[in-house]
């Protein structure tokens, strides 16, 4: 069963939305390119918001994305910016 992650990225300062543009390009090639990645997508949608969608193959594909999101330097760099999502099966 297919793993989809949806929800937003939401800036509070004009340092974190620096740091999103900075280190997002790099982010989004690496996600493409993971095993069981089927979509994943980040739109700016204002100064301080991003609109993410990521769809995975399956729960150990979506759990190794989020293992390797941790230790990348998107992860450590962008780990203070607050996050609402929302992770279903389908």
């Amino acid at each position: 069963m297919a793993i989809r992650l949806t929800g937003k990225l939401i800036c509070a300062t004009d340092e974190q939305a620096a740091l999103v543009r900075e280190y997002l390009p790099e982010h989004i090639r690496l996600s493409r390119a993971e095993p069981g990645c089927l979509e994943f997508e980040v739109d700016h949608q204002g100064s301080m918001i991003w609109s993410v969608d990521e769809r995975f193959a399956d729960r150990p594909s979506f759990e190794a994305h989020q293992t390797r999101t941790k230790a990348s330097a998107w992860g450590q760099m962008t780990a203070d910016i607050a996050r609402e999502y929302e992770i279903s099966e389908t």
